[in-house]
């Protein structure tokens, strides 16, 4: 009997894994997400930035508008038209324990909100700080190219009062990273790295760049992940988790490679991470500066485009 690819949505993460070194997406991962897409395959990205930072290198890859985009580490879900999907604020419980739980941290801290507008760009004050040149010498090509959104707020609870924000996030070398994750884990309202509390109010994701000697670590509503928003949309589909691929790079991906029947993992991943995934029995792949995408991609979908040597009819394509 025909073929039929076992793979129906592809979920890719952004930085470190879909992008070159030069922070531009190639042509051999846009080629293979034509391909994907042409074995009626659905393509989503799903990514720690928010959606006007992630659409600045989406735009022109080749994906229509309808394709899905899950930002701020799945907190948020819109197309590439902008169109809403779904949304979850943080709670003012949740805002709250952060700025008392943080007093030490406050000035490596920064606050999202989601101020996107009908044309996918964001409004000034998306990012909010309390202080920024701790986080300027940290990130500071990020800080650069983000300018117009941020705004300084002191105190940085004042910017709590009318809004609510979708994400924070701090950021700084491994070891006082580590040392914030450690105080926001032994709050009881804060689940760690990986984790579900139930009845929690934060939920913690983290981004590690051993080479760099960075660490960003994000605060998200109780609950959300990338790997959550993921399996919603695929049920929305009618996709089963078996029939997810999904290709991510550093530990904010953990969540959707967790859940996916087709996990891969980029070569550029830390160390860490990649011993984790030996010990899932997870594919790791090339680095994101050999196309890893590509190659993952098109292993994963060409046996769609070629027949068993005993079949004699064409394939059948997902669709």
């Amino acid at each position: 009997m025909p073929h039929a690819a076992p793979i129906r949505l592809i979920a890719i993460d952004i930085d470190g894994t879909l992008l070159s070194h030069e922070g531009r997406v190639g042509a051999p991962n846009q080629a293979a997400l034509a391909l994907a897409r042409s074995l009626g395959v659905e393509v989503v990205i799903a990514t720690g930035r928010r959606h006007c930072y992630a659409m600045r290198v989406l735009r022109d890859i080749g994906l229509p508008e309808s394709a899905v985009l899950i930002s701020s580490n799945g907190t948020v879900v819109r197309n590439l038209s902008s169109q809403l999907i779904e949304r979850t604020h943080m709670s003012p419980e949740a805002t709250a324990l952060l700025c008392n739980h943080l007093a030490g941290f406050r000035n490596a801290l920064v606050i999202t909100f989601d101020k996107v507008g009908p044309d996918g760009e964001d409004a000034r004050g998306a990012l909010v700080v309390e202080e920024l040149a701790e986080i300027h010498a940290s990130i500071e090509r990020w800080v650069t190219a983000n300018e117009l959104y941020i705004v300084h707020v002191n105190p940085i609870e004042n910017a709590l009062k009318n809004d609510a924000p979708i994400q924070a996030m701090l950021v700084g070398t491994m070891d006082r990273m580590a040392q914030a994750e450690a105080l926001l884990v032994s709050h009881p309202g804060v689940a760690a790295v990986g984790e579900t509390l139930s009845g929690g109010l934060i939920s913690l994701n983290r981004t590690a760049y051993p080479e760099r000697d960075l660490s960003i670590l994000d605060i998200l509503p109780a609950g959300c992940s990338k790997g959550a928003a993921l399996l919603r949309l695929a049920a929305s589909r009618g996709i089963q988790p078996s029939e997810i691929m999904a290709i991510g790079d550093n530990w904010n991906d953990l969540s959707m490679l967790e859940v996916v029947g087709h996990p891969v993992l980029m070569g550029n991943a830390p160390e860490d991470l990649k011993t984790l995934a030996r010990q899932h029995g997870w594919r790791i792949g090339l680095p994101h500066t050999e196309s890893g995408v590509a190659e993952a991609i098109e292993s994963a979908l060409t046996s769609a485009l070629t027949p068993k040597s005993h079949e004699t009819t064409q394939p059948t394509l997902v669709g």
